[in-house]
């Protein structure tokens, strides 16, 4: 799928493997788990308005790889098709309010997740 998570003590990175970090303009996403403020499993459609700052979108394909601004918002997006995307929530990020990315078993990803924050808060 061209992304991967580690769970490390402290953070959750995203790692982009393949061709994936060409599209997106980068290779990892590093959130500590003191600044995950929700993680969830849903649809995600990013907005028209939306603006690459850099990133690769194909809307009509519903194919999205980089940074995105909207409203003010940094978004880190890497997803391709129509279906459930883990979403996480920031604050306090020295770039991205949300990052959303699509990887196999979302919903176990997510619970795993859940699972760290719970040990660390």
């Amino acid at each position: 799928m061209g992304r991967k998570i580690h769970l490390g003590k402290e953070e959750l990175t995203l790692t982009l493997t393949g061709l994936t970090p060409y599209f997106a303009f980068k290779q990892k996403v590093i959130m500590p788990y003191s600044m995950i403020e929700n993680v969830l499993v849903d649809y995600f459609q990013a907005p028209q308005w939306m603006l690459r700052m850099p990133g690769t979108s194909a809307s009509f394909l519903n194919i999205y790889e980089g940074s995105f601004k909207y409203a003010n918002e940094w978004y880190f997006l890497s997803y391709s098709g129509n279906t459930p995307l883990v979403i996480i929530e920031l604050n306090g990020h020295e770039k991205y309010r949300y990052v959303i990315f699509q990887i196999d078993d979302p919903t176990g990803v997510t619970a795993e997740i859940r699972r760290r924050l719970n040990g660390v808060q």
